[in-house]
């Protein structure tokens, strides 16, 4: 299959996402087509990353200065000391801004290399070759870059975009069935606050997606890039309409905080629990009509899905999931702000209710 360019052009910056087989091979050519030019290159790997497919990179950068930095990419290493570890490499080796610093790994990779790149110097080049499906169709679009702290997830970041994306369909062999359920979450989210008929797409094909059958998967990574494509190019800094690439987060993001991210639920995983619990909380507040909310209620229900919010949480955690809540980046007020849904492709944002509504809501949910 011929490799799918698809570009992103917001006020501060263009670049091109490019989907297929076998590109790490010809990154060199790549950067070449797209004028993009350094001396000095900082790999940041994910260590989980196959050594292979690291090996193919380099090959194809072997005319450059290549350093390497590898880390265990989790929740909890995404954080201010990795950050520090690497500008003190960037500084030993006196990388300038015209140099490089290339990401190879998840949404965590990303995540890190982006607000790394974005705070040396004030600004130095920024690659992105994600390897999970959950960053390609998601995080490595939009510039959100950020880590974690004690007080919640990606609460210090930025927004800055890379030069290039390169979406590689051949990282994804390498995953985990639960991987890639993750990486579906996003793309599930996608199609439901945008496209209709993407959504019937997934729901029609969803067994040869997930196993990442040719065209399937490359047609779901491209459907779902342009969905958040049209989303960012109007709404950069998510001063309004980018609002609704958070629905079902709210829900995620305190799921995951209130288990300290553990293995025991990823972001994906989460990202589903609380896309289920954003459709429940839609129809229970007469948002959502009885049609939609059963097709999606069932889409979701699907074997190899995480659905049932029971298997992670009791009602000895309702307090502390609440608490998560209150303090999402996305509050302006003692309320909390949620995205809601009205009707497939017809998300709401900006509707905030109080923390005894969502408190009844969630004790329900965790009973029943």
């Amino acid at each position: 299959m011929k490799t799918i360019r698809l570009t992103i052009k917001t006020k501060t910056q263009k670049y091109p996402i490019l989907i297929g087989h076998k590109l790490v091979n010809k990154i060199s050519k790549i950067l070449n087509n797209n004028s993009i030019k350094f001396e000095k290159c900082l790999f940041i790997i994910d260590k989980n990353v196959p050594n292979k497919l690291i090996l193919q990179i380099k090959k194809s950068l072997q005319h450059k200065k290549i350093f390497i930095y590898t880390f265990n990419a989790n929740e909890k290493s995404k954080n201010q000391k990795t950050i520090d570890t690497i500008n003190k490499i960037l500084l030993n080796k006196n990388f300038s801004r015209e140099d490089c610093l290339l990401a190879i790994g998840g949404g965590i990779t990303g995540d890190v290399s982006g607000f790394a790149a974005s705070t040396f110097k004030r600004g130095l080049q920024f690659i992105n070759i994600p390897t999970t499906l959950l960053s390609q169709v998601d995080s490595s679009i939009g510039g959100k870059t950020g880590i974690n702290t004690k007080y919640g997830k990606n609460l210090i970041g930025s927004f800055y975009h890379p030069k290039l994306v390169i979406s590689d369909i051949d990282f994804l062999k390498t995953l985990h069935r639960r991987e890639i359920i993750c990486g579906y979450g996003e793309i599930l989210k996608h199609s439901i606050i945008a496209n209709k008929k993407f959504l019937k797409y997934l729901d029609t094909n969803f067994l040869n997606i997930i196993n990442l059958k040719s065209p399937f998967i490359e047609k779901s990574i491209f459907e779902s890039c342009k969905v958040k494509k049209s989303v960012i190019e109007k709404d950069e800094k998510e001063n309004n309409l980018r609002k609704i690439l958070n629905f079902g987060h709210t829900f995620a993001h305190a799921f995951e905080a209130s288990l300290n991210y553990s293995k025991k639920l990823n972001h994906g995983e989460a990202v589903i629990l609380g896309i289920k619990s954003a459709l429940m909380f839609s129809h229970k507040n007469k948002l959502l009509n009885i049609h939609d909310y059963k097709f999606l209620k069932k889409h979701i229900e699907k074997p190899q899905l995480p659905f049932n919010i029971k298997k992670y949480f009791s009602l000895n955690d309702l307090n502390k999931i609440l608490k998560f809540m209150l303090i999402d980046k996305k509050n302006n007020s003692d309320k909390i702000n949620l995205v809601l849904l009205k009707k497939i492709g017809k998300p709401i944002i900006n509707q905030k209710y109080t923390k005894n509504s969502l408190k009844s809501f969630l004790k329900k949910e965790l009973i029943n």
